[in-house]
């Protein structure tokens, strides 16, 4: 079975860096964030917090028919969450034994939306719009602004949209410290979502370790494509190059039962990238790609369970079969005419997925995401009854004696 291999950068160089800036950033806030934005982003900031001028002023370099889109997809991202409400139900295990569970938001979660070589004003909406619906009390947004101090209208556009103002002018590693630590700008928040290049990543995974939780271990985007002698090579050649457009440390992998297909996709893809205006940076991320053949969906699902995509696209003939065959991947999208872009804009499911392989243990956002489950229970003098006399057995047997007492002097009474 062939083996492939995602784009890494060396672990050690990553995380030596990453534990250089966020101890900084812990011991000096504000102060070290706006040196690591002079030295990363290449911009002095007098202030950290975008201001409802540069909101209002956003709006106006906004086109309308941009704005109709983002509140379409506002819209479509808001229906699919809200059905994923939770709903309790009391269950009575015993005879006078009564639990259930309650759904309670986080109540301070922190975005991150990149904004580097694409300002990602999708992901607001992806990461803001359940977190309102959750309930979440405190939304921090932050994002890498450019070389003038401003963040993309869009996304300021966006957040409004969402329902978001309190957005901040940091990217990168500096964004995720500010959040997990907070500084004399910052809020400290309880929970970190967003995707984001390695440097990112590994700084996410770092702070989750004693100081905040994360949503997931999310890296460079990816595709995966299972194809058949049925799929349109024009659109399977798309599909590949808009991930790989992505950035330089994007992947795409075509898996095909189809020679024919195969080399139409290789032609289609050489047609289409000359034409594209992130083609440096595409082209690169082509190293990483790679067009497989196998000889039976199968072999296919196989190999594609086992690489785990972030998104998984099926242009197969027979693709409600296929997707049954489906157990790791982050967002799947079926037939010709599901694009992975309709996920990452506007069908209404989340475009913030696990990608290198997390997907075999991670679910993409969603509702959940954003809330906690806390349980409750109930016994009455019958429910002492029913299940005393099984605690106390066990709590001696477990030589925890003061745990037997809990229960036995609630039996004695």
């Amino acid at each position: 079975m062939e083996n492939i291999k995602r784009p890494h950068k060396d672990a050690e160089e990553l995380g030596a860096v990453v534990r250089g800036v966020l101890n900084d950033i812990k011991q000096r806030g504000d102060k070290a964030i706006k040196e690591y934005e002079q030295k990363f982003d290449k911009v002095s900031l007098d202030s950290l917090k975008v201001t409802d001028e540069e909101i209002e002023e956003a709006e106006k370099l906004v086109s309308k028919e941009l704005k109709d889109a983002l509140v379409l997809a506002h819209d479509n991202i808001s229906k699919f969450h809200s059905s994923q409400k939770f709903e309790s139900k009391k269950v009575e295990t015993c005879k006078g034994v009564t639990c259930w569970q309650k759904s309670v938001a986080i109540e301070k979660v922190g975005l991150y939306v990149p904004g580097g070589t694409a300002p990602l004003f999708s992901t607001v909406l992806m990461l803001a719009t359940p977190a309102k619906i959750a309930g979440c009390k405190e939304i921090v947004l932050c994002s890498p602004p450019n070389k003038e101090g401003k963040l993309h209208p869009a996304i300021l556009v966006a957040a409004k949209i969402a329902g978001v103002n309190n957005i901040f002018k940091i990217g990168g590693v500096q964004a995720i410290g500010a959040m997990a630590y907070g500084s004399e700008s910052v809020p400290k928040v309880s929970k970190i979502f967003g995707p984001g290049n390695q440097y990112v990543m590994a700084a996410k995974q770092e702070v989750s370790l004693h100081d905040v939780a994360i949503d997931m271990p999310a890296g460079p985007s990816e595709v995966a494509i299972v194809a058949d002698e049925t799929a349109n090579p024009v659109f399977v050649a798309s599909d590949f190059l808009s991930q790989a457009e992505h950035g330089v440390d994007s992947q795409a992998v075509l898996v095909t039962t189809s020679k024919d297909l195969m080399k139409q996709v290789e032609d289609e893809i050489q047609r289409q990238l000359a034409l594209l205006p992130r083609k440096e940076i595409t082209e690169q991320a082509l190293k990483w790609s790679k067009l497989i053949y196998v000889e039976t969906i199968e072999q296919a699902m196989e190999l594609i369970n086992e690489y785990a995509p972030e998104h998984l696209i099926l242009a197969v003939k027979d693709y409600m079969k296929v997707a049954d065959m489906v157990i790791n991947a982050g967002s799947v999208f079926l037939g010709n005419y599901s694009c992975e872009s309709a996920g990452d804009y506007a069908s209404g499911t989340n475009h913030t997925l696990p990608t290198s392989g997390y997907a075999k243990a991670y679910s993409g956002v969603n509702l959940d995401s954003f809330c906690r489950k806390i349980t409750f229970q109930e016994l009455t003098a019958e429910g002492v009854k029913s299940i005393g006399p099984t605690v106390a057995i066990m709590a001696e047997n477990e030589l925890l004696d003061a745990h037997k007492n809990a229960m036995t002097f609630r039996m004695n009474n």
